[in-house]
């Protein structure tokens, strides 16, 4: 007889931006206010959360109304985008500038040596209470290189993302310059909600697509492939 086996939660969560669907996730079910923050955060809707002027859940269908300012839902809709599905489970859809129409920036900054990146990532895979009881689930956290400021779980790692990043413009924290790390490959959507957050790296234990590469190099981010175990693999913007 088969054991009965743990197993991951998954929801759909929806979002409306100023009255009109935005988007619905697959995700686990908690976090959720940081998971629309985030979104709207990485999409363009805010910058800080002086831009949201109101987030609102409606509790029984697991969906959030979101209120912006006009201003950046005009910019949002200016922009050269098309409407793509992510390579990240739980990414159900989502906007994304051509790679090679996303501007230069200089490098944000350098990660910090391997040997602290590997305490970092032990620090986060003891944080994660989901992942050690199934194994079927993303991490991720923000990190200023001495401790992990903000961190999350999700199904989805863009989720998990998400959910790091709102956490922080909901506590008015500053994320520019940040480090992120994450548990799952690093995807082209990752690269360019971690340039949109101006953070300086994203390190993973897995490796990053080569569409990742392209949009970090132009946006001045470091990529850390392979970053527990064995040597990690740079990816730098002037490489």
């Amino acid at each position: 007889m088969l054991a009965e086996s743990a197993v991951v939660e998954e929801m759909p969560v929806w979002l409306e931006v100023n009255g009109e669907p935005a988007v619905t996730w697959m995700c686990t079910p908690d976090q959720l206010e940081e998971l629309a923050t985030g979104w709207l955060h990485g999409e363009g809707y805010i910058e800080s959360l002086d831009d949201l002027v109101k987030l609102r859940p409606c509790a029984p269908d697991l969906g959030f109304w979101a209120e912006v300012k006009p201003e950046r839902v005009a910019a949002v809709k200016s922009e050269n985008r098309r409407r793509v599905l992510a390579s990240g489970c739980g990414a159900v859809s989502t906007f994304l500038a051509d790679p090679h129409a996303v501007a230069h920036a200089p490098t944000r900054g350098e990660p910090p040596a391997p040997e602290r990146l590997r305490v970092l990532f032990k620090e986060l895979f003891g944080r994660g209470e989901r992942y050690n009881e199934t194994g079927g689930i993303h991490a991720a956290a923000l990190t200023d290189d001495a401790r992990l400021l903000f961190h999350a779980e999700d199904i989805g790692r863009h989720n998990a993302v998400d959910k790091v990043v709102g956490a922080a413009v909901i506590a008015r924290e500053p994320i520019a310059g940040r480090g992120l790390l994450v548990t799952g490959r690093i995807s082209a959507e990752l690269a360019y909600k971690a340039a949109r957050a101006g953070l300086a790296y994203v390190a993973t234990p897995s490796v990053p697509s080569t569409l990742a590469v392209t949009i970090a190099r132009r946006t001045g981010i470091v990529l850390v492939g392979r970053a527990v175990s064995g040597t990690p693999h740079v990816h730098r913007p002037d490489a």
